[in-house]
């Protein structure tokens, strides 16, 4: 019995120490060995508080007021001499003898008081000091036209501006303070293009002399093009921006400036737009020393290239600039640049968006080489080329508008005559124009209008309504055809469906 004992407790501790019936325990197989357990990432969490934050920028936000005098337009047209309007309805007004509005301005006089001679208008906005020199950065039109600039400090001193530089086509200007003192606040400007989508940003502006409000939120998106000017590439966030925090500016957790508040979407709650700081960036140099910036060219007008426009062209994907137009005498026209290429890189940068080239252009300064890439026929092509100045506002871009004409594709053409060339104050001589377009057709729902020129079809020059009609006999059915149009003045590419 005892021996029993003295077994069962030795097969029991031979258990214990991880042996088997034969030898040591086996040991589980790689494959057997199961997975580590790993932590969950920590999530992201909001700062506990932005105050310090808020605190150690503050001083350098300014607020702006803006005073500038309008005539008053209901004076001057009352004032002695001036004279009954010799076309159009007569106002119901007295007048006098010699026909003028003397008698009728003193009837207002007297009854309504003196009219004032002009007034004052004012607008508030908010600006940021960027140097120990004073210099404060704002939107252009918180001080555009203005003949007295405020500026208001944090802790209520007041100090006068003047205006170094403006340019509206950014809505970026750079004023000075006059006799700033010696202790300015100002802000660093930081790298917009490094600042990402979900990132914390703080909104901070000075409006309507209340003093400072701050607003936080996250970066909800990049390059947006809101229709603002030429070269919109706005970042977009949900901090609330005021209407008063106009031209106040958008930091990131480091107190660094990465955009300057310039736009509200009246329509979205919660939706605002800053002109990124590597803009303005830019744009500041040449405020300071020229009062204006110089933008490069170089003489195209260009359009976004459609889904169908890609189809068209025998493109897999929608991507590029379609030059609508060559500008005569320019640097596209010397390069080589033909009307219906499609620039798809400039100076070794993809183009993704017409919108991308003019920006990329602009940068350049005038009489820089810069190298491009088209697509040409389904070639690629590589042309260089100088760029100069740009002079004219109106900037060279095709609109994507237009509509087609009656045939099968519900257009009616008809041989430019010079009657048509005055009723659509056409400045041609020949080619096929549009007259009418037939409601609901392919054409209209290409958006071709009545009095556009129509130059091409699918890349054939059309010039009379016979080349017209075999150009449009060939385009297949359930096929997109490509029509080259002139309108106002300007060219640009439409296309229109050939149903089954």
């Amino acid at each position: 019995m005892k021996k029993s004992c003295l077994i069962i407790s030795l097969l029991v501790m031979w258990a214990l120490l991880g042996f088997g019936p034969l030898g040591p325990a086996p040991q589980p197989s790689l494959a057997q060995t199961p997975a580590p357990v790993q932590a969950p990432a920590p999530a992201v969490l909001a700062p506990d508080t932005f105050a310090n934050l808020a605190k150690q920028v503050s001083g350098a936000v300014v607020n702006i007021s803006a005073e500038k005098i309008v005539k008053n337009q209901m004076r001057e047209m009352f004032q002695e001499g001036a004279k009954r309007p010799k076309q159009g309805p007569a106002p119901e007004m007295p007048f006098g003898p010699d026909g003028n509005f003397k008698d009728f301005r003193d009837f207002f006089d007297k009854f309504f008081g003196e009219m004032p001679k002009s007034y004052k208008a004012r607008s508030l906005g908010s600006g940021f000091i960027i140097d120990a020199k004073g210099y404060v950065v704002t939107n252009n039109h918180v001080v555009e036209g203005a003949d007295k600039i405020k500026i208001i400090l944090v802790g209520g001193k007041e100090y006068q501006a003047t205006v170094k530089g403006r340019d509206p086509k950014t809505d970026l200007a750079l004023i000075q303070i006059v006799n700033p003192p010696a202790d300015l606040a100002f802000l660093k400007m930081g790298d917009s293009d490094a600042i990402q989508v979900g990132d914390w940003v703080l909104a901070v502006g000075n409006p309507f002399g209340l003093g400072h409000t701050v607003t936080q939120g996250i970066i909800s998106a990049k390059g947006r093009v809101i229709g603002a000017g030429p070269y919109d590439n706005f970042l977009q966030t949900d901090a609330s921006i005021n209407p008063g925090n106009s031209g106040g500016p958008l930091l990131n957790l480091k107190g660094e400036v990465i955009g300057i508040n310039t736009a509200i979407l009246a329509s979205g709650q919660g939706i605002g737009f800053a002109t990124p700081s590597n803009i303005a960036k830019s744009v500041i140099p040449q405020l300071e020393s020229k009062g204006k910036v110089v933008r490069g060219m170089i003489g195209v007008q260009v359009q976004n290239v459609t889904p169908e426009l890609a189809k068209s062209f025998g493109m897999s994907e929608a991507r590029g600039a379609l030059v609508a137009e060559v500008n005569p005498d320019s640097p596209a026209q010397k390069a080589g640049i033909h009307q219906g290429d499609i620039i798809i890189e400039f100076n070794g940068h993809p183009i993704h968006e017409m919108n991308e080239l003019p920006r990329m252009v602009a940068s350049i300064a005038p009489g820089a080489k810069a190298t491009l890439k088209v697509l040409r026929d389904g070639k690629e092509k590589t042309l260089n080329l100088t760029i100069v100045e740009l002079t004219d506002e109106k900037q060279a871009q095709a609109k994507e508008e237009g509509k087609a004409e009656k045939t099968p594709l519900g257009l009616e053409v008809q041989n430019l005559t010079p009657a048509l060339a005055q009723q659509f104050r056409l400045r041609d001589n020949k080619g096929v124009v549009v007259v009418q377009v037939e409601s609901g057709s392919p054409a209209a729902d290409a958006n071709i209008r009545a009095g556009d020129l129509i130059l091409e079809v699918n890349g054939t020059v059309v010039g009379t309504i016979k080349e017209y009609m075999e150009a449009v006999a060939k385009v297949k059915k359930d096929a997109v055809a490509r029509f080259l149009v002139k309108r106002a003045g300007r060219t640009l590419y439409l296309t229109v469906e050939n149903p089954k």
